[in-house]
């Protein structure tokens, strides 16, 4: 039998994986022109904005107006070009409305270049153009979100858009003095706490560079290389192909940033093999969405949501990586654990070692690959450079690694195929910082964070565990039918400036409310990459939703057990401190996945599972005499199920 390997970068994504794509994740759902001249110029559009940031980045950027609004203003220029207007648009040419409006978003870089110290000046004494601009900007902000994402963030952003000209007229904390169209514009349009705001400015910077980091590592075959040492790594043990999953969904993940795109295109090979193993529909879709979400909790990339984190909380991008670390291994320590536990139980086997490529061989074809990636955590973590120019070397380093050896090699096509591609991919998250810009830029100047902050408070009555309950509830509310940065975005906007009026430190109540927003892509009623898996593996999409929520237990409690010890994001502590924590934590982590699965060495009754996973919880806080009740039951457990018979069939 021929060695299995996965390449889901260079293989053509068939018709059915194409429908799953574009249903679950309209950001995917593009125009292919049929007037090759069309398609061309696009090509090299996409090309020259890529130019742009990358040289940029190096050379340093225009005047912060200047840069933001001409960043915005090529992203909504891609996106009337790509994305049709309605479901019955044609996606072969353009509309000639599309023409009127890629222009009109040309037109407001070009006003705002033309006039800078004018309209710098008039920053909260807006003219009549800047209003007119200002409002040409909020709609084809508006109408680009709507063709990309859906209807969801474009109902929200009106909302709050009303909210600012009418919240006088709201009951109780949530009243505001009022504004006028004028004022809101001024502060959305002109002032750097709206569209052109703190998320723009980290779109036109890290994001785009790292979604170019991420479009040129694919192109050198990165892809292959972490589906190949996952296959090599783990294919063979019990259970197999559902760890190779986790595994390989989760390097790529924290790369692409992009779970549903993850579960379709890695999925399309996995899902198939955990099935065939013996694994249901359901568990399959379920291993494949868990691990795909959890990319984006994944240092060093973590989906491109880390720079934003870093740039709202004022600290280096290190800091939220050195963070992230512990609990999003604990994350995918949870899924490998139940994936164990239930190879164990139904004794469902890996894949012959005779078939799966060998670690020494994926290590001399490609193993150079890893070189990028530890260039950039050295330039990140070490070598005192800033992000964007770490992040500009690190491309150029791929380059040239990619050339070391035949199998990687890109050709000057490759190269330029790979801007494309970045250029391509980075529209959606983009614009989606735009429209986000637009929440924000209400939410400070209506003074609506501090009063949802204070309603959360109150409501929770003081206490911590109830603010955090009604909070992730909150995240995981906002978070739905959103791709995962505007969902940060709005949550850490709204939701976490009141775990930090209750004393817990900002990075643990940012890094609370992201876990959750990224959440919300697997609880139904809406679980995006749920139900992408679902309709890979052909299971049923609740089902595999519930499930996918199962898998991911334990890192809906992680959040809770960083708060009440903050040890897990490395703060304030010190190295025996810090290795006992996560010593424990692992174990919790463990004693989840017996209670979820029923199973240790055999089956756990009922009884025995909720009392496992009591003793679990116990083990959140840093306490040593909960720990060590948390251990006893693991103890019973191990005893209990050593002296009994053991059990063959459940």
């Amino acid at each position: 039998m021929a060695k299995i390997s996965i390449d889901p970068k260079e293989e053509i994504l068939d018709e059915k994986q194409i429908e799953i794509l574009e249903k679950y994740d309209k950001e995917s759902k593009i125009r292919k022109f049929a007037n090759k001249n069309v398609a061309k110029a696009i090509y090299w559009i996409a090309v020259s904005v890529s130019m742009y940031h990358f040289i940029t980045s190096y050379f340093g950027y225009p005047a912060t107006h200047k840069h933001r609004s001409l960043h915005v203003a090529m992203m909504l220029f891609m996106t009337f070009f790509l994305y049709p207007a309605t479901k019955k648009s044609s996606r072969e040419k353009m509309a000639w409305y599309d023409v009127i409006f890629a222009l009109m978003a040309v037109s407001v870089p070009l006003y705002v270049w033309t006039n800078y110290v004018g309209f710098i000046s008039r920053m909260g004494m807006p003219n009549s153009m800047d209003v007119i601009m200002g409002t040409i900007l909020i709609l084809l902000v508006l109408e680009a979100s709507r063709r990309i994402s859906g209807w969801p963030l474009v109902i929200l952003s009106m909302l709050f858009i009303a909210y600012g000209l009418f919240g006088k007229n709201m009951p109780g904390i949530f009243a505001h003095r009022g504004y006028m169209w004028p004022q809101l514009v001024n502060h959305i349009f002109i002032n750097t706490e709206g569209i052109y705001g703190t998320s723009v400015s980290v779109a036109s910077s890290y994001i785009f560079l790292f979604i170019l980091f991420g479009a040129v590592m694919n192109k050198s075959g990165m892809g292959q290389f972490f589906n190949d040492i996952a296959l090599a790594l783990a294919g063979h043990t019990k259970g197999g192909p559902a760890k190779v999953a986790v595994i390989a969904s989760g390097f790529l993940g924290s790369i692409n940033g992009s779970a549903v795109a993850n579960v379709v295109t890695t999925g399309a090979f996995t899902i198939p093999l955990m099935k065939k193993t013996g694994y249901s529909k359901e568990f399959a879709g379920s291993v494949e969405a868990s691990a795909s979400v959890g990319g984006q909790l994944l240092p060093p990339i973590m989906g491109a949501a880390a720079f934003i984190m870093a740039e709202m909380l004022g600290v280096k991008y290190s800091v939220i990586v050195i963070s992230a670390a512990i609990p999003a291994l604990l994350y995918y320590f949870g899924i490998l654990v139940q994936v164990q536990l239930r190879a164990s139980k139904n004794d469902l086997q890996g894949i012959p070692r005779e078939d799966l490529p060998k670690v020494k061989d994926v290590m001399a074809a490609r193993g150079h690959l890893i070189i990028p990636i530890l260039f950039l955590l050295y330039m990140l973590l070490f070598s005192g450079r800033t992000v964007i120019f770490s992040a500009f070397l690190t491309i150029l380093v791929t380059i040239g690694v990619s050339m070391l050896k035949m199998q990687t090699r890109m050709s000057l096509k490759d190269i330029i195929d790979a801007f494309e591609e970045g250029a391509k991919s980075t529209v959606s998250v983009a614009v989606a910082c735009a429209v986000v810009g637009i929440i924000i830029g209400v939410v400070s100047v209506t003074g609506f964070g501090l009063n949802m902050a204070n309603a959360i408070i109150q409501v929770g009555k003081s206490n911590l565990l109830a603010t955090l309950f009604l909070t992730m509830i909150t995240c995981m509310i906002l978070g739905m039918g959103l791709p995962s940065i505007p969902a940060y975005l709005i949550t850490a906007t709204m939701a976490a400036p009141a775990l930090i009026q209750l004393g817990i430190p900002a990075i643990a109540a940012h890094m609370f409310v992201f876990y959750y927003a990224m959440f919300a892509n697997l609880t139904p009623p809406v679980a995006l990459a749920s139900f992408a898996a679902a309709g890979v593996s052909g299971g049923d999409p609740t089902k595999t939703g519930v499930q996918s929520v199962k898998l991911a237990l334990a890192g809906f409690i992680v959040p809770y057990m960083f708060v009440y010890n903050t040890a897990l994001l490395s703060i304030d502590t010190t190295i025996l401190i810090s290795i006992r924590i996560i010593i424990t934590s692992m174990i919790g982590v463990f004693m989840i996945g017996v209670a979820t699965e029923g199973f240790f060495i055999k089956k756990v009754n009922f009884f025995f599972r909720i009392i496992v996973f009591a003793a679990a919880l116990l083990m959140i806080s840093a306490n040593v005499y909960q720990d060590f009740m948390g251990l006893t039951v693991l103890a019973a457990l191990i005893v209990i199920q050593s002296i009994k018979k053991p059990i063959t069939t459940v």
